[in-house]
């Protein structure tokens, strides 16, 4: 038997990028799975995703391959609109056993973003975007694996939660996501005495279509390999964080929690 067979799993931002990828894994290991983004075709806003797409959408793909996948269209920065997604997945299929929480991701570039000159609403936009959309699916979901008394959660943070970039850029997204590994921690404090494990993945310099074209070209390094501060001497894939959260989605993990992953082949920010 697949090791999801019988298994729900939500994950959010799944439309193209890290977050398809999770989606497809997940799917691929028996689990019904509910593809929520703010738009379902995404993947369209950038080049390198829409060529890698396979079929119209990440639900269209996982059907193709013979898995169920729903399709939700729902922005994480709405509490009732994730409240609503969530509903809708129990009434459709009566569980909720996994959550990635991977919507998010920064916007402006990493040298018109530094720490001591955030613009106001840009931050604003970031910060709901990941730490707010995080703890707002979080929150959705723990009453129903509360009840179940089982459930793993799986939230996304980032190198740039762990450690700053040399020239302080980026700040707003990194904050973002240093708060989300530590709501994490407490999240797993919370929740492990109902049987649930909470834990995070902090992915490295990932290739994704929105990376290469938006993050690398407008940091300070832009014209250095990434490759070269990384000890495995390659940019990380989207697999590479996929074949993490099968970990984490599965028995494999099943006395991990409270963790905080680095997912970056061994990455210096230097």
């Amino acid at each position: 038997m697949a090791k999801l067979e019988r298994k729900v799993a939500i994950v959010t931002g799944a439309a193209r990028g890290l977050g398809r990828a999770y989606a497809k894994r997940l799917a691929g290991l028996g689990a019904k799975v509910a593809v929520a983004d703010l738009n379902l075709r995404s993947y369209e806003e950038f080049e390198a995703e829409a060529k890698d797409m396979t079929a119209e959408s990440t639900v269209a793909e996982i059907q193709a391959g013979g898995g169920a996948a729903l399709g939700v269209e729902v922005d994480v920065r709405d509490h009732e609109a994730i409240e609503a997604m969530v509903a809708r997945v129990v009434q459709e299929w009566g569980r909720v056993d996994v959550l990635v929480a991977n919507a998010g991701g920064g916007r402006g570039r990493p040298v018109d973003t530094k720490a001591g000159t955030l613009d106001p609403a840009l931050l604003q936009l970031v910060t709901e975007m990941n730490l707010f959309g995080t703890v707002y699916s979080c929150n959705a979901v723990a009453p129903i694996m509360k009840r179940q008394r089982s459930g793993k959660i799986i939230t996304v943070s980032s190198v740039a939660g762990t450690a700053p970039s040399v020239d302080g850029g980026y700040a707003h997204y990194g904050a973002a996501k240093a708060a989300i590994a530590h709501y994490t921690r407490y999240l797993a404090q919370d929740l492990g005495p109902f049987g649930i494990t909470v834990n995070c993945i902090a992915p490295g310099v990932i290739a994704t279509g929105r990376i290469m074209a938006t993050v690398i070209p407008g940091s300070v390094q832009s014209n250095r390999d990434r490759a070269e501060l990384v000890a495995l001497r390659r940019l990380g894939t989207v697999e590479d964080c996929a074949k993490v959260v099968e970990f984490l989605a599965t028995d494999l993990s099943d006395y991990v929690s409270g963790a905080v992953i680095p997912i970056d082949g061994g990455l210096v920010r230097g």
